[in-house]
């Protein structure tokens, strides 16, 4: 979710983005330990998972569990629920939505069909998804970032890996494309924020069945 950066942002604390996996993760810690130029304080992927602390390089479910404890029994305090307390985030930085969708292409051709989607993606990237015109076109496997207006710049800090993400006009929402390496299936990713959850999870159904479509999936 953008809201984690958000919320680093107005502490003027620095987030940075690594692929999913815990191990890209702990690269970072131990860049950050050897260089001296950052002090890690939480790491968390989108497939679930916390690490807060330098104890470890794998996602840490018992201090997590701690953490949230904690701020259950702080909160309390305030006469407020977990739930309450997220509202609160909400109204601060902005109704932030997700969702992530498998598309599975089963049957023999799976794995062609997915393949040759990748291929069209690359070479005709869309230009309008739910009503919205793309304006920025990220590559990870050209590691290259493009713009609506035709220029290039390198997309830096991360490895090569067969992603592809599309922010769209808005300035807020946004749609990731990743074929699994074993399986004849794609995950979409999907993002955006609002002023309310229901605009924002509509504007995520929207983007979510034009994305479909152009995939013919």
């Amino acid at each position: 979710t953008e809201l984690a950066a958000a919320i680093a942002e107005s502490y003027g604390m620095e987030i940075m983005n690594v692929l999913t996996g815990f191990k890209y993760i702990g690269e970072k810690m131990t860049e950050f330990a050897n260089t001296g130029n950052h002090t890690y304080l939480i790491g968390f992927e989108e497939s679930y998972g916390y690490l807060v602390g330098d104890h470890a390089r794998d996602k840490d479910g018992v201090v997590a569990s701690m953490l949230i404890a904690e701020m259950a029994a702080y909160y309390k305090t305030k006469g407020k629920s977990l739930y309450e307390a997220l509202q609160d985030i909400y109204k601060k930085y902005g109704y932030y939505a997700e969702k992530t969708v498998s598309v599975t292409m089963p049957g023999k051709g799976g794995m062609e069909k997915m393949s040759s989607m990748l291929v069209d993606l690359r070479e005709n990237p869309p230009v309008k998804i739910g009503g919205m015109n793309v304006v920025l076109y990220t590559d990870y496997q050209s590691q290259t970032i493009k713009d609506a207006r035709g220029g290039v710049s390198p997309l830096k800090g991360l490895p090569k890996a067969n992603v592809l993400k599309y922010n769209l006009s808005d300035d807020k929402s946004y749609f990731m494309i990743r074929p699994s390496g074993t399986e004849p299936k794609i995950k979409i990713y999907l993002g955006t924020f609002a002023d309310n959850m229901s605009s924002a999870e509509t504007t995520i159904e929207t983007i979510l069945e034009s994305v479909k479509e152009r995939l013919n999936a």
